[in-house]
């Protein structure tokens, strides 16, 4: 595929992937220093995703606040939800909004080429040309009312779409362990803040406060575009340029945003708190020992590749020596929600531990699982089961099934975080070198060992946390919020309660209004094409009723069998729905059809 560019942009390279069929380009606007990588394929569907270096330093949830209100509206589309309405004047096959540790994007993708455009217009005005109403910030993320709107001597409360969302997602056990493991584990950068937002300090965040996060982070020189298919990358550049980049200048270089790595323990690290329960049964086995290790950049696939490898050793299934201990445990009921790896953050964390265990037992399980860890070290891993979980990572790394997100947005989905971190995101797209080389490295038979050793023995960055439940957190956390509001009520001037009582109407009748979606873009059935573009078979064969098709699939080969049903009598046809109930559970989808497809996916050697 052939180089393009516009004047406004210079290219930095391009990288072939031909398992995939596609070339990443690498370009960067020259005034701003905004990066697109474009992953050029022979694929109609094309992709459209931007992403902000978005990187909180409190639990406020400005960046998940302002995902939420920078779709309210926008310099060119003044209405309440543009994104909304864009769902019924549009043929796109995905589209939606991300808010990470670390970043946020917003990605569209769309088989039809007006289509493209008009989302391409809707989506550059919403995130870099955001209303930021006053209102839209009140309703997304906190505001205070009165419980009788226009009653000033009536309770004030707390309000707001991200408020009452990151409530709820507090009240789970799972996300307040991970919360506070990441605390502990991170003690300069911004994973040790909740992203999201904590509901105790999202009121904190102000206006003012917002609109300057916004003005820095949702600046083109902190901005990634990545798009994916067979558009002319010219022609991209042509509108990005006119539509956003030439109204810009570079941020300087204080205001460029990027995370730090960590600086390293020098000895394991011990904590305990407490997790909110209503549950008062049993108390005494309700506490999780959970242990978390911080590994090395994700951005390394070879890295990123190992640590996946010896989560497969440790916690692929029963017969794991790690999951088997914790499954069989006399100090807890089950593993840990959090155990296995995540690799979404700049630096991995790999984590395991037990839930339903006594607090008093925290040492006793932190010692059975590096006992665990140290026997599994000495005698290593069997020859056969080792290959086997290589088999299984190579397919889990090339399979891309699409059941999420469209072919294109996945590949960019993987390679967003590297992008982040500034690196290509070829480095971990293209895995066939990591993936050969991961099979000559356990060739060594002290690999694995050497890998436990230096992922998890001999590393102390380490936190071993003991969340234990108790009963009064709910009932304290209520009543200083009730204190709070009792406070800010009681110093409220007539000006202020009128402002509130106004603003709650003002909200009220924006939340009423419908707005003018004709100002919006749309398709219509002159911008169909009326021809639909199959693939072409590679060859069919009459004497087996087989199909071949040629895709680029990363090295998988699909494989889809299709059997009839016999003619089904008056009494099969009216079980055929239990039947039918029972495909779904299992995952297969009922059919048009009488007929049962199996998928199968082998690697290709």
């Amino acid at each position: 595929m052939g180089i393009s560019q516009h004047d406004a942009f210079e290219f930095l390279g391009q990288h072939a992937i031909d398992s995939l069929a596609l070339q990443v380009q690498h370009y960067r606007h020259k005034a701003t220093g905004a990066v697109h990588y474009h992953l050029a394929a022979e694929h109609s569907e094309n992709v459209f995703l931007v992403a902000l270096k978005t990187v909180p330093e409190n639990s406020n949830g400005v960046a998940h606040i302002l995902e939420h209100t920078a779709l309210c509206g926008s310099q060119r589309y003044p209405v309440r939800d543009p994104f909304f309405m864009m769902l019924r004047r549009s043929l796109n096959t995905f589209m939606n909004a991300f808010t990470a540790s670390d970043w946020t994007a917003y990605p569209f993708a769309s088989q039809n080429e007006k289509d493209f455009d008009n989302l391409l217009e809707v989506y550059l005005d919403a995130v870099f040309f955001s209303s930021l109403n006053e209102l839209d910030f009140a309703q997304e993320g906190h505001r205070v009312e009165f419980s009788e709107p226009e009653d000033r001597n009536s309770p004030l409360e707390f309000k707001g779409v991200v408020f009452n969302e990151m409530k709820g997602a507090m009240s789970s056990v799972p996300s307040t362990l991970w919360q506070e493991l990441c605390t502990h584990l991170h003690r300069r950068s911004t994973y040790r803040h909740n992203s999201g937002g904590d509901p105790a300090v999202i009121p904190d965040l102000t206006y003012a406060q917002l609109k300057q996060f916004y003005a820095k982070h949702y600046h083109p020189s902190n901005a990634i575009f990545m798009t994916f298919g067979d558009k002319d990358p010219a022609v991209l550049h042509e509108r990005f340029q006119s539509l956003v980049l030439s109204r810009f200048e570079r941020l300087p270089e204080s205001d460029i945003v990027s995370i730090p790595l960590e600086e390293r323990f020098s000895a394991p690290l011990r904590v305990q708190s407490a997790y909110a329960t209503d549950d008062t049964e049993n108390l005494e086995r309700k506490t999780h020992v959970a242990m978390g290790w911080l590994l090395g950049e994700s951005t390394d696939l070879s890295e990123q590749l190992r640590a996946k490898l010896l989560q497969m050793v440790l916690l692929d299934n029963a017969a794991s020596p790690l999951r088997a201990a914790l499954e069989n445990s006399s100090l807890g009921e089950s593993p840990s929600p959090l155990c296995g790896l995540e690799e979404s953050q700049r630096e991995m964390v790999f984590v395991c531990g037990l839930q339903s265990a006594r607090e008093s037992d925290n040492a006793a399980i932190e010692r059975e699982i590096l006992e665990v860890l140290d026997k599994t070290a000495a005698t290593g891993v069997p020859r056969e089961d080792l290959e086997a979980m290589l088999y299984q990572l190579e397919l889990e790394q090339r399979e891309i099934t699409g059941d999420r997100f469209p072919y294109g947005l996945q590949l960019i989905m993987q390679g967003l975080s590297a992008a982040n971190h500034g690196a290509h995101p070829a480095a971990v797209l293209d895995m066939d070198t990591a993936l050969q080389t991961l099979r000559e490295e356990c060739a060594d038979a002290d690999f694995i060992p050497s890998l436990i050793r230096r992922l998890l023995l001999d590393n102390a960055h380490r936190v071993t946390l003991t969340m234990a439940p108790d009963t009064q957190l709910t009932s304290r956390r209520d009543a200083a919020e009730a204190a709070r509001l009792r406070t800010m009520q009681a110093q409220l001037s007539d000006a202020e309660a009128d402002r509130i009582i106004a603003m709650t109407k003002a909200l009220s009748e924006r939340q009423d209004s419908e707005g003018d979606a004709s100002i919006l873009p749309k398709v219509t059935l002159q911008d169909v094409p009326k021809d639909i573009d199959f693939p072409s078979p590679l060859s069919t064969s009459t004497a087996l009723p087989l199909t071949e098709y040629e895709r680029a699939c990363n090295g998988v080969a699909y494989q889809d069998v299709i059997l009839p049903l016999p003619q089904l009598s008056a009494e099969q046809q009216a079980i055929l729905p239990l039947y039918t109930g029972v495909l779904t559970e299992l995952g297969i989808g009922a059919r048009d059809y009488t007929a049962v497809q199996r998928e199968q996916a082998a690697v290709c050697g």
